[in-house]
């Protein structure tokens, strides 16, 4: 991505806390997964948002109007070393050459330095309990300055801010470069779908389909952006599964739900179809409740739209839905006053996308949902889930669950699928399954 987008960022934010603020965000740390094997890294997206800087052990600093620069990064030192088990640090020379730092200091510095800068400012944006190491580290500076007193020649600052708020604003309206990363990663999800869509057959492990994803995702030089779901038959219904273990039978639908992350942003896409490429009666039927709900919350994606109205187009619509096919009983208006049918859609229409899966940006503003504005993204994905055991719903019903989501950008004049290229329908569905074997 440009580095001008960056600065171009950072300006944005800055103009925003005004002369006299510091805002203040460490890198992510490393997480252990066991003993001492760590997780791969990945870097916190509101640091990266703002500095395109992918080390551990860094604190990104932005001062506006302070004189040493408005930007100071502090990061690990170069150590030979350590590169040679580790790999390459940028260092803080290169942290103002590649990076764009106005000054750029050891991290073993911190200590000593940002104590001062922050004494010298009348206000901290800073989020408390998303790094709770640091968040110790910074309420020492604080308790010290204010031991300090009138004494010293710092003060604690008058105001300490969260800066959720203002970045993830920020973070909601995507830029053209953002928008450019969004579609790539949008791209390599459709091609790993339909790649697992052209191998899947009865007799395989929903493992075997998940490593299709991996392979897609990977060999376009992306990332998983979640933990894939690949859930057959009863694990159709389980709306976090992750084991991806059970073998796929000859009548199961198969509920996949994979994204990738391509340069720091995220796709979300989800698909249903039959193992063996034909839908049953009862699987087709729930699937096409399914597809004019998602259809139906597509339309309502619009510049002056409430939030919430995809959501309520889809409720209604899986609603019908549901009591037409017996599956709910009672008057369409009483039907919708009570949700009833959370019982089978138990969860929101969507979502924001973005660095994030689940991107930031808040849904209500003074307590009313937020108008939907060209540059936001998000997802659409209504589903129907029946498990077994049901109570009142007849066995051909059961262990149907079946989910559509694609990643939509809302424009001038209405949305853009950036995930158009997979289809939905049910008839173009069947005909992709098991290509790769015939």
């Amino acid at each position: 991505m440009n580095p001008g987008e960056f600065s171009r960022r950072r300006r944005q934010l800055m103009r925003m806390m005004g002369k006299g603020s510091i805002a203040i965000l460490p890198a992510a740390q490393p997480r252990m997964r066991n003993r001492d094997v760590q997780y791969p890294y990945r870097q916190d997206s509101d640091f990266y948002y703002l500095t395109a800087f992918s080390e551990p052990e860094a604190v990104a600093v932005l001062a506006p109007g302070r004189a040493g620069g408005e930007y100071l990064l502090f990061c690990r030192d170069r150590d030979p070393q350590r590169e040679t088990w580790d790999g390459t640090r940028a260092g803080p020379a290169n942290a103002v050459s590649q990076f764009g730092a106005d000054e750029a200091l050891s991290i073993g510095k911190v200590d000593d330095i940002l104590p001062k800068i922050i004494g010298d400012s009348e206000r901290v944006y800073y989020t408390m309990g998303a790094h709770p190491e640091f968040d110790q580290r910074l309420t020492g500076w604080l308790s010290a300055l204010s031991s300090h007193g009138s004494a010293a020649a710092t003060h604690t600052p008058d105001q300490f801010i969260a800066i959720d708020h203002f970045l993830h604003d920020l973070r909601l309206y995507k830029s053209r470069e953002e928008l450019l990363a969004m579609r790539r990663a949008g791209r390599i999800a459709v091609q790993a779908h339909r790649r697992a869509m052209s191998i899947c057959r009865p007799g395989l492990y929903e493992y075997q389909v998940e490593a299709e994803y991996m392979h897609e995702f990977h060999s376009q030089g992306g990332r998983p952006s979640y933990l894939p779901i690949v859930g057959s038959g009863p694990n159709s219904c389980i709306l976090h599964y992750h084991a991806n273990n059970r073998k796929l039978e000859d009548g199961d639908l198969l509920l996949v739900d994979a994204g990738c992350e391509y340069d720091y942003y995220a796709s979300d896409v989800t698909r249903t179809w039959p193992v063996n490429g034909r839908f049953t009666a009862e699987q087709r039927a729930v699937y096409q409740v399914v597809l004019d709900a998602h259809e139906a919350a597509i339309a309502e994606v619009r510049p002056g739209n409430p939030w919430n109205q995809p959501h309520e187009a889809a409720v209604r619509v899986v609603t019908q839905g549901l009591k037409d096919l017996g599956l709910l009983e009672g008057s369409l208006a009483n039907l919708l006053r009570t949700r009833a049918c959370q019982r089978f859609f138990m969860h929101r229409t969507g979502h924001w996308l973005g660095m994030d899966v689940h991107d930031v940006g808040d849904y209500r503003i003074a307590e009313e949902w937020r108008v939907l504005e060209p540059g936001m993204t998000l997802t659409v994905e209504p589903g129907i889930y029946i498990p077994a055991g049901s109570r009142g719903i007849g066995k051909q019903w059961w262990n149907i669950g079946v989910r559509i989501e694609d990643d939509v950008l809302v424009t001038r004049d209405g949305c853009e699928v950036m995930t158009r290229d997979l289809p939905v329908d049910p008839d173009a569905i069947e005909a992709m399954i098991g290509t790769a074997a015939r």
